[in-house]
């Protein structure tokens, strides 16, 4: 029997199986607004069999966008043509999922495809992004202003702002971002983060932003619903965030009501050498599951069923997250479940004729 393909239970919500949609970030927000494209996007995902559907990096803040396209959730605007998404793939029998975040010195960017590198200038319609220190991520980034402990504290109402909207907008399972050298993770590593307060300096220090954001969404999360946290778990270069710290976080944060600890890696240092390879990140992921204790979520070179399995059945991971493999095939879980012999998987009914292949096709198959 494919574990892959079972149902998995956290809290009081089941999933259909341990396929989820990665956050994957899209750019074609306008106000931070989700449009047409958000519903096609999400919606097909759900429509292809993932268990669990997951908006890309969701703003807390205009300025913790990476580009003024993203998507938001900084005001109660923006909550409706959520609305309209979530019921979409609850319709489908998957369950939505949101990920909030705040890029900090990562933001205000243009969008990858235009092929300019960097800060978009104030001038240009960009804005001058925070972090925990004054240190640009690259030299093609503005520099950042250092947040004060006032305007940390804004950060985390705005994390408790956005969740409370995710939960009216529909969202089951909310995942705050720590990672990808967005502003928490920038807390978390020695690299970007050279502050000489409360929240800088010893481990201890660092990782107090993130434990203060998580505990105050928790609070007021529902508590039948769960609650994830991304981390990269090594910034990849020496002196940087690393697997230890990441497994004495995970600890932490499990001790705080969080659910499952999505493991990635990287994003801090603009200079890392990442060995990047089929499931390269999945012993990370191993390693926090099996030395805290917590839930994990693998992701990263993930491309075939059996490998997916494989990650399961060895206890490496609880959920396998997919990104670039369902952009190419939004169908991957239903032909998982072929290749895995599990049958199941059930095809909307709008395509099960053309899906049976020993059904013969009728004339009245192909009318318009």
């Amino acid at each position: 029997m494919s574990q892959l393909l079972e149902p998995y239970t956290l809290r009081q919500l089941t999933l259909l199986n341990r396929i989820a949609v990665s956050p994957m970030c899209q750019y074609s927000s306008v106000d931070g607004l989700a449009n047409d494209w958000h519903l096609v996007h999400l919606g097909s995902r759900a429509v292809g069999g993932a268990g669990l559907i997951f908006t890309e990096a969701t703003a807390v803040t205009a300025e913790g966008r990476i580009t003024a396209e993203d998507l938001g959730l900084w005001n109660d605007a923006q909550i409706a043509p959520l609305q309209r998404i979530t019921r979409f793939i609850t319709a489908q029998g998957a369950v939505a999922g949101i990920q909030l975040a705040h890029a900090g010195r990562k933001a205000s960017t243009h969008r990858p495809w235009i092929g300019k590198h960097g800060s978009l200038k104030p001038q240009d319609g960009g804005w001058v992004p925070v972090g925990p220190s004054p240190i640009a991520f690259d030299p093609n980034h503005t520099q950042p202003r250092s947040l004060d402990e006032a305007q940390i504290e804004q950060v985390i109402a705005d994390f408790v702002a956005a969740a409370k909207r995710a939960l009216t907008a529909g969202f089951k399972v909310v995942e705050i971002h720590a990672a990808h050298g967005y502003l928490l993770h920038q807390f978390l590593s020695p690299i970007s983060n050279q502050r000489q307060d409360q929240y800088g300096g010893t481990f201890e220090n660092r990782i107090r932003l993130v434990l203060q954001v998580t505990e105050a969404v928790r609070e007021v999360w529902p508590q039948d619903l769960p609650l994830f946290v991304r981390v990269s778990a090594t910034d990849w270069v020496e002196d940087g965030w690393n697997p230890d710290e990441t497994v004495e976080l995970a600890r932490r944060l499990k001790a705080l009501g969080v659910d499952l600890i999505d493991v990635s890696s990287g994003g801090t240092a603009a200079n890392a050498e990442i060995p990047i390879g089929p499931g390269y990140q999945t012993r990370f992921a191993e390693r926090v599951r099996k030395e805290s204790g917590i839930a994990t979520g693998t992701v990263g070179m993930i491309t075939e069923p059996a490998q997916a399995e494989h990650i399961l059945r060895t206890c490496q991971a609880d959920i396998i997250f997919l990104a670039r493999e369902l952009l190419r095939d939004p169908y991957w879980p239903l032909h998982a479940d072929d290749d895995l012999g599990g049958r199941k998987a059930t095809w909307p009914a709008q395509y099960q004729r053309a899906t049976h292949r020993e059904q013969p096709i009728h004339e009245s198959d192909l009318r318009d």
